[in-house]
């Protein structure tokens, strides 16, 4: 096995935005703006995930103790790194779906019970709470106002058989920025679980569970993280470990998974008793390399190198007599601006930047750009410049 599979250093820190670009081959092929949807793996991502392939490609299982423990202790310690919490509290997924499920299935309901969610929500943090109509579980839609959930709308939804709030960190289509603070102080003083859908937050912005308590956490690495697709994190908090069963149970849940034939159906002590079987190790080196240049650039560089990119095509769209539709308010700001443009829909805006090189999205009446790392300020002027008039 290629020793490099194990012990390849970290990136020096502090690494530099413009070295970081170099990385990404996407950047020399246009302007990528669409990092919230699916992001771009850097040569870096790749390398690791080949030299996994590699390995089994040579050698087979012959190291699988090995890949079991880095993936348990390095890989789930940086991971964990770049939300604030340990490793025994982070179990991989596959998708952000999946974490979501793992606490939609997994709480013990009771009928008459109620889930509080905004009535706005990516599709993955909607369906499986109505799922739960069968079991006899409510949902009460929280209003989506001018782009933002209030927490005061939260708050007035909020009775005796509230089990749980689940929320976006960041709202998909408006960008909108959750004030965590207060609706984890508003949960903890209901006693109500907090449920978070992060994906468009992890990567992008800093996060710090440990002081600003969540119960549970789910995050895709296929965004903001610019992992591989099929890899993400699905955050547990110590605390609030035996409040969700493990709704798919394998060999790799239990305390003995090597011990094949002794049937002792003892979970594991940490966030692992979440991980049914064989993890996706290829994509799970993948997305440990990523995380690996988000802390050497370090959570607080990117999010401002971010915020600075959106700020700039804040004022460029607005020359434009384009219309901002993102919350921009104190805190209220994400990786993610959506705007319409003032004579155009935004289809046919999305269209024409798509001729000239410029990847963005449509989200909810909007055109929706996602600047990430790779990113710099030649691709806003580039954007910027490839708008139709207004």
């Amino acid at each position: 096995m290629p020793q490099t599979l194990l012990t390849e250093p970290a990136l020096e820190a502090p690494v530099s935005f413009a070295a970081v670009r170099e990385d990404f081959p996407i950047a020399r092929r246009g302007v990528y703006l669409n990092n919230a949807s699916i992001g771009p793996l850097s040569n870096t991502v790749r390398r690791a995930v080949d030299r996994f392939n590699e390995d089994v490609s040579l050698n087979g299982r012959e190291h699988y103790p090995q890949w079991c423990r880095f993936a348990d202790t390095e890989i789930k310690a940086d991971l964990a790194r770049l939300i604030g919490a340990s490793a025994a509290e982070i179990a991989f997924v596959k998708n952000t779906t999946e974490g979501l499920l793992l606490v939609a299935n997994g709480l013990d309901w009771r009928p008459g019970d109620n889930v509080v969610v905004s009535e706005q929500e990516y599709p993955s943090n909607v369906y499986c709470w109505m799922n739960l109509a069968r079991r006899g579980v409510n949902i009460r839609w929280a209003p989506f106002r001018e782009g933002r959930v209030r927490v005061e709308d939260l708050a007035e939804r909020i009775d005796s058989r509230t089990r749980l709030v689940t929320l976006s960190g960041v709202q998909f289509s408006s960008g909108y920025r959750l004030d965590l603070p207060r609706v984890s102080e508003l949960c903890r003083a209901r006693g109500v679980l907090l449920n978070l859908d992060m994906i468009q937050h992890v990567g992008a912005l800093e996060l710090d569970v440990s002081a600003c308590p969540v119960d549970f956490l789910s995050a895709g690495g296929h965004k903001w993280m610019l992992g591989p697709i099929g890899t993400g994190i699905f955050y547990c908090r110590r605390e609030a470990m035996n409040c969700i069963h493990p709704w798919n149970v394998g060999y790799h849940s239990v305390a003995k998974s090597e011990d094949h034939v002794d049937y002792d159906l003892t979970f594991r002590p940490d966030a692992g008793r979440f991980e049914e079987a064989l993890v996706n190790f290829p994509g799970l080196y993948g997305l440990h390399a990523a995380a690996r240049t988000l802390l050497s650039l370090g959570l607080a560089r990117v999010e401002t190198h971010i915020l600075a990119l959106n700020a700039r095509a804040v004022e460029g769209l607005r020359k434009r007599g384009c219309r901002i539709l993102s919350p921009l308010g104190n805190g209220e700001r994400s990786g993610i601006l959506t705007f319409a443009h003032p004579r155009l829909e935004p289809e046919a805006v999305a269209a024409r930047l798509k001729e000239a090189g410029v990847a963005v999205a449509v989200r909810v009446g909007g055109v929706r750009i996602s600047p990430s790392i790779h990113n710099d300020a030649g691709d806003i002027d580039a954007f910027l410049a490839a708008l139709p008039e207004a």
